[in-house]
């Protein structure tokens, strides 16, 4: 039986005045546009097609929420780092998120989708500073553990765990065999039910690539 069964789509945003209401607790899902995420979504939640998957990166243009029972909600942010989305558009999605991670009251952590092929890019580590800067709880989820050996996605994982020290945690992730899929479901979980750990900031955060890369694409 589904974690979630009564989960549902619930509604999407281009500008913070559609949000839900602040209430219950929420937990954002972001990633590169070409990393998994709305595969690894549908696989968490065990309702293919909820997230639209897509051959073509960027697919992700609102911030999607998705109600998975009363009061708790898995939230779908645009994918970053793809380049032929326009600059204004980026903007855009740039300006919203961080507005989303500042002032977003039931956000009760970040899960991030990375390729294990290609983890902690330049986008992913904007991701990581935005969240971590606003107290947010980070799980990252290494996707596509299936391309690499068994060996191999170990050593990636070690890689990423090291560079984002013990405070996030991080672990492998296959939609297409499973591995992972229920340690993934376990962390979503987890964040759902934790205290609000956010704090006033502690610095801005610059995700819409006017100096650092950031979210967009």
């Amino acid at each position: 039986m589904s974690a979630f069964p009564r989960v549902r789509f619930l509604t999407s945003a281009h500008q913070a005045r559609q949000f839900p209401p602040d209430t219950g607790a929420e937990v954002a899902v972001a990633g590169r546009s070409n990393a998994g995420k709305s595969t690894a979504i549908n696989a968490i939640v065990q309702r293919k097609g909820l997230a639209k998957t897509s051959k073509t990166p960027g697919a992700t243009r609102l911030i999607n929420f998705f109600e998975l029972e009363a009061g708790r909600r898995l939230v779908d942010l645009p994918g970053y780092g793809f380049a032929a989305v326009p600059g204004q558009m980026r903007e855009h999605w740039g300006t919203l998120i961080e507005g989303y991670f500042k002032r977003r009251e039931c956000l009760r952590g970040a899960i991030v989708v990375m390729d294990v092929r290609h983890p902690l890019t330049e986008h992913d580590q904007s991701m990581l500073e935005l969240a971590l800067a606003q107290s947010v709880p980070v799980h990252i989820v290494l996707t596509k553990a299936d391309k690499l050996g068994r060996g191999a996605g170990r050593q990636a994982m070690a890689a990423v765990q090291k560079a984002v020290g013990p405070a996030v945690t991080v672990q492998l992730f296959s939609a297409l065999n499973g591995d992972g899929v229920g340690e993934a479901r376990g962390a979503l979980l987890r964040l759902l039910a934790s205290r609000p750990e956010k704090e006033n900031p502690v610095g801005p955060a610059d995700p819409t690539g006017q100096g650092k890369p950031g979210v967009g694409g």
